[in-house]
């Protein structure tokens, strides 16, 4: 079970920084300008998704870069597809596994 992971999706704050990183890698600065907290408030946020292994940091120069750390999050990903089959196929009453329910994070 990816426990640190969990928890560290546990927060809005860091749900909404994986959010922003969807797309692209993010500067730290363009990630604090998206919320009404400081920027080392961000920053302890980061330290969180990224000991989770949720995001990697890159330096570019004096800036630094985040990005998704699709890996990990695919991690969980199999995680949950997996809990949520098994508990349908109990409820159902089936003993053999049904298919996966498919990506709940789709990270394209």
């Amino acid at each position: 079970m990816p426990i640190s992971q969990f928890s560290a999706l546990a927060d809005p704050v860091r749900v909404r920084v994986l959010e922003l990183l969807r797309d692209r890698p993010k500067a730290v600065h363009e990630l604090a300008a998206a919320f009404d907290i400081t920027r080392p408030a961000i920053s302890r946020h980061l330290r969180v998704l990224k000991e989770a292994g949720l995001v990697r940091e890159e330096k570019h120069g004096r800036e630094n870069f985040y990005a998704i750390e699709s890996q990990e999050l695919l991690t969980v990903n199999r995680w949950l597809t997996r809990f949520w089959s098994d508990h349908m196929n109990r409820l159902q009453g089936r003993r053999r596994p049904r298919p996966a329910v498919g990506d709940l994070f789709a990270l394209e």
